[in-house]
């Protein structure tokens, strides 16, 4: 009997040898906790610190946000061009974070970069950049300024899950060959649905849209397509009455077009520019607010980003 049990007592200490450390892996937005979901499918699950609906430019943290915050195994945000409200927080952490937007290997655009002069290249080179761009921008994006939207160029995922993979086997070693594993499958399945997408795209990159918001611009270069004009008022107030009808003429010289919104709500001033006019009104999320955080979210994300556009487009 007393042989029986030091067999038993040796197998649990040897499985506790082995045994995976559990690792707390939270991300600023759900793009990126889409991505790790896909790298940690099976092991753990990736949380989230802004709830949908939250906007990434400025977010009041709860003293609960704040904590997990600062408990965290790992973080993962895009960096102060996007969440400059996250920057004397992650300051202050004690376990390791990464700011995206400072990965070596991203392919970074910058407002007011035409998309024919779109190319690969590191963060840390200078670009010179088209200030008179031929249609105008966000008010709230500088031509100049780095474009934060980065997640939504697949290449940028991979490069984003390759860095996620590595730190999470550093961290919880009896893993390691899973987290590859995974990574590999991502890599898969984003080849294909790239495949996917610059098949159906390319039959519409030639019909005019225009957007509430500049961040489309990573998906836009990869697929052949490039927005009008941007309806930006520029703030929570509504533009004036010369500045609609600016925007109305221009939705009138285009013709057939469409005009897309990003949620929660559709802007008032959507309803207003469009109204008589050949335009169709369309959603585009660009943060997959209603996306389940799993192994496939990420493809989901732009499955329907590309399927939003394309169904809009295809029947001007």
């Amino acid at each position: 009997m007393a042989r029986l049990f030091l067999l038993v007592l040796s197998l649990v200490f040897a499985s506790g040898a082995v045994a995976r450390e559990e690792v707390d892996l939270l991300t600023s937005i759900k793009p990126l906790q889409l991505i790790a979901a896909a790298v940690q499918d099976g092991i753990d699950e990736p949380a989230v610190l802004l709830p949908p609906g939250a906007s990434a430019h400025h977010y009041a943290l709860r003293p609960s946000d704040v904590r997990h915050l600062q408990a965290a195994d790992l973080f993962y945000w895009i960096g102060p061009d996007m969440e400059v409200f996250l920057k004397p927080l992650v300051a202050g952490r004690r376990g390791a974070s990464q700011q995206i937007q400072a990965l070596p290997g991203l392919t970074l655009r910058h407002f007011g970069e035409a998309h024919a002069e779109h190319d690969h290249h590191d963060h840390d080179h200078d670009h010179d950049h088209d200030d008179e761009h031929e249609h105008e921008h966000d008010h709230a994006h500088r031509p100049g300024s780095l474009d934060a939207h980065l997640w939504l160029l697949p290449a940028n995922a991979l490069v984003i899950a390759e860095k996620m993979a590595g730190d999470l086997a550093a961290l919880d070693p009896a893993n390691a060959q899973r987290y590859q594993a995974n990574l590999a499958a991502f890599r898969q399945r984003l080849d294909d649905l790239d495949q996917r997408l610059q098949t159906r795209l390319a039959r519409v990159g030639d019909q005019p849209f225009f957007v509430f918001h500049e961040a489309y611009d990573y998906f836009e270069a990869a697929y052949g397509l490039r927005h009008a004009g941007v309806f930006s008022a520029g703030g929570e107030a509504q533009p004036g009455a010369r500045h609609v009808a600016q925007m109305r003429q221009r939705l009138q010289q285009a013709g057939p077009s469409c005009v897309f919104y990003e949620p929660p709500a559709r802007p008032r001033l959507a309803q207003t520019l469009t109204r008589g006019l050949p335009a169709q009104l369309a959603e585009l999320d660009a943060l997959g607010s209603g996306i389940t955080a799993d192994a496939r979210g990420y493809e989901r994300l732009l499955e329907s980003l590309g399927s939003t556009l394309a169904e809009c487009l295809e029947g001007l």
